[in-house]
């Protein structure tokens, strides 16, 4: 695996515009014990549905578990569709969650259009931040981070916005590279990872971009990042982009509703090229591995076991055949937005993006045709939480 070229950071001209990538392998971090051989991974002792939050000033050095061990750590993820806070305390290997909170605030609406974050998007996620402060401060969390993402990233007022945020909440934002997301992703889910020697694929389908990782067996239980790309396709960006182009009453029948579906995996696709050329013929090694991390997978996820409202217990560390969240994605990218939000697990809520999040998954099971899907309901912010427990992160926040 090693043998795949890193891309040409000095040659992007193959790369559409946006996309962002790279050869990230030395980017490891130390990490819980592996898992006992068999153990299956399925879910990590203590841990609850969450979300992640951070208030920060700059602290360099290692958490001690020793004198700080009973002490409650958090994360923050502002991202393009959610705003999401976990706070916890470590607990052996692991940590517990004491507390979380998530809002869908879609920040980035309209912004794949215009460019800017919007007044309204900006006072919805503010009004999220507000909780997190007040709950950062109720839970007297010793060390956090938080961290905005592709939304932040792509908007001309996206600095502006961080300060407004700091100033009016206290919460001091990061926005993170595409490649800092992808590394926090793999180290917040990759213990859900089947067991197996093939290469791995892990994915995160945001709400602004994409993050896929190719991975590789590291020094200990953390793989090693062989390759990744980011592309600025997310369930948002993807669905305003192709929506926005649709003409009145497109999406009124059903072949309408089709012909956009297509549309979005064109989008896709393209994007991915230039990942699907530099990692060869490693999809079709034996055994290759995939592991999902979005509100897309796990909502698929849910309907795949037909459960009537989400239940992350039973979605978290599934492992669903690829063949049934196909046909799960094509029933849906016929579906009109008012029969999608009488779905279970779907709603209203995630009625209009979730097609956008099909068309990429589709994509992604062409690129890497793996035969099994595994599906994590954790990702960024339990990879902060653990960076800042075991002393990997460079910087933090005391609160």
């Amino acid at each position: 695996m090693a043998d795949f070229a890193p891309p040409d950071d000095n040659n992007r001209a193959c790369e559409p515009e946006g996309t962002t990538s790279g050869k990230v392998a030395d980017k490891r971090y130390n990490s819980p014990k592996p898992m006992e051989p068999n153990r299956r991974p399925r879910k990590a002792d203590g841990q609850r549905r969450n979300n992640v939050f951070d208030k920060r000033s700059n602290v360099r050095g290692p958490a001690r578990h020793g004198k700080h061990g009973r002490q409650a750590y958090a994360a923050l993820d502002l991202g393009t569709n959610n705003c999401r806070l976990l706070i916890a305390r470590p607990s052996g290997q692991d940590f517990t969650v004491i507390d979380a909170f998530s809002r869908v605030v879609r920040l980035g609406e309209g912004l794949a259009l215009s460019g800017r974050l919007s007044d309204e998007a900006m006072d919805r996620a503010l009004g999220a931040l507000h909780v997190c402060a007040e709950k950062l401060r109720r839970r007297n969390v010793f060390l956090a981070r938080s961290v905005a993402t592709e939304a932040c990233r792509r908007a001309t007022n996206g600095a502006a916005f961080i300060d407004r945020v700091r100033e009016e909440t206290g919460i001091v934002l990061d926005i993170i590279s595409a490649q800092e997301e992808a590394r926090l992703a793999v180290l917040g889910c990759h213990v859900l990872l089947e067991q197996g020697e093939g290469p791995a694929l892990i994915f995160d389908i945001g709400g602004g971009s994409t993050e896929l990782i190719l991975v590789g067996p590291g020094d200990g239980a953390i793989p090693r990042i062989l390759d990744w790309q980011s592309v600025p396709w997310g369930v948002v960006s993807l669905t305003d982009t192709v929506m926005g182009g649709m003409t009145p009453g497109q999406a009124d029948d059903e072949q309408g509703r089709l012909d956009l579906y297509a549309a979005m995996r064109r989008t896709v696709d393209e994007s991915f090229a230039p990942f699907a050329r530099r990692i060869g013929d490693a999809p079709s090694a034996e055994d290759i591995r995939l592991l999902g991390t979005s509100g897309t997978v796990t909502t698929l996820a849910s309907l795949h076991l037909q459960l009537p409202h989400y239940d992350r217990r039973a979605v978290d560390g599934l492992i669903v055949p690829s063949r049934s969240m196909r046909d799960i994605s094509a029933h849906l990218s016929g579906l009109s937005l008012a029969d999608r939000a009488k779905v279970p697990c779907i709603g209203t809520d995630r009625a209009e993006l979730v097609v956008a999040g099909c068309a990429i998954l589709e994509s992604i099971l062409d690129l890497w045709p793996a035969e099994r899907l595994g599906v994590a309901d954790r990702g960024i912010r339990e990879g902060i939480l653990r960076s800042l427990m075991s002393g990997d992160l460079d910087r933090g926040t005391r609160t």
